[in-house]
């Protein structure tokens, strides 16, 4: 009788490597091997991996780890681009991350990649209509990560939130594709209006560390925030803005600011 061919392995890169990782961790530093396993060699999947660390994460005396994990499990497959916006961000974060020496660190132990994960999470139930479990879950990040994201914003791939602890993104804000920001970043409203309210950030952007981009405001494609600036009004693109509040103090210095983490700028421009 003729026997059946096996089936091709699916190609995942990116889970490859983190499998790979995996192993190697378990070599160098035995102690961690119960957590290794648990996190990433028990799952054959990167969306299983990414769920069962969002649960793990997030789960509470009000909210079990189970119901998480199973929430989550039925978010990536109804939808398979949040499982690839988070290959993205991985890879984004080990691109532009001078502490980032391996893909599994983000998924295991930068707060960052998981805050945005759990978000991502959360704005799927949004969409679904799910707004109380989108609210439960924007709790718990804020909780554990120090990271507030409402549910409703709106935000790309390829992100980078570098130490993620005290950000805020307001309900109504857009963060385009391959953004990089600091701490304490806030994309927030400037009063109590309930409508389109806070920022447009567009692709590329920098945000250095305690920026706050406040309003119904526009930063355009590939330009720079500098640490501790204030901004109020619209940024064009590919410039380097400034100060309290913000005034254009030059280019953007690059073609890609938010990939190059460059922070500095020609004080005499």
């Amino acid at each position: 009788m003729r026997q059946p061919k096996p089936a091709l392995t699916e190609l995942d890169p990116v889970w490859h490597r983190i499998r790979q990782e995996a192993e190697d961790a378990i070599v160098s530093e035995p102690l961690i091997g119960g957590l290794v396993h648990a996190g990433v060699l028990h799952h054959a999947r990167f969306e299983a991996a990414l769920g069962y660390r969002i649960s793990l994460k997030l789960a509470s005396a009000e909210m079990s780890e189970q119901i998480l994990r199973e929430t989550a499990n039925a978010a990536y497959a109804a939808d398979p681009a949040l499982a690839l916006a988070a290959r993205a961000d991985l890879v984004a974060i080990y691109d532009r991350d001078p502490a980032c020496h391996r893909l599994i660190q983000p998924l295991l132990f930068f707060k960052g990649f998981q805050a945005v994960q759990a978000y991502r999470l959360g704005h799927h139930l949004w969409t679904q209509g799910r707004r109380d479990m989108a609210y439960f879950i924007q709790m718990r990040v804020s909780e554990v990560f120090g990271v507030d994201i409402h549910p409703a914003a709106r935000m790309g791939q390829g992100i980078m939130i570098d130490h993620a602890h005290s950000v805020v993104i307001g309900e109504t804000a857009v963060v385009g594709d391959n953004v990089s920001m600091l701490h304490s970043v806030t994309l927030g409203g400037t009063g109590k209006e309930d409508d389109d309210r806070h920022p447009k950030i567009g692709n590329g952007v920098l945000i250095g560390a305690g920026a706050k981009v406040l309003g119904n405001i526009k930063v355009g494609h590939c330009s720079r925030i500098a640490a501790g600036s204030v901004v109020l009004d619209d940024v064009p693109p590919m410039k380097t803005v400034a100060g309290v509040p913000a005034r254009i103090v030059g280019e953007a210095g690059c073609s890609q600011p938010a990939v190059t983490m460059d922070h500095l700028f020609d004080h005499d421009q």
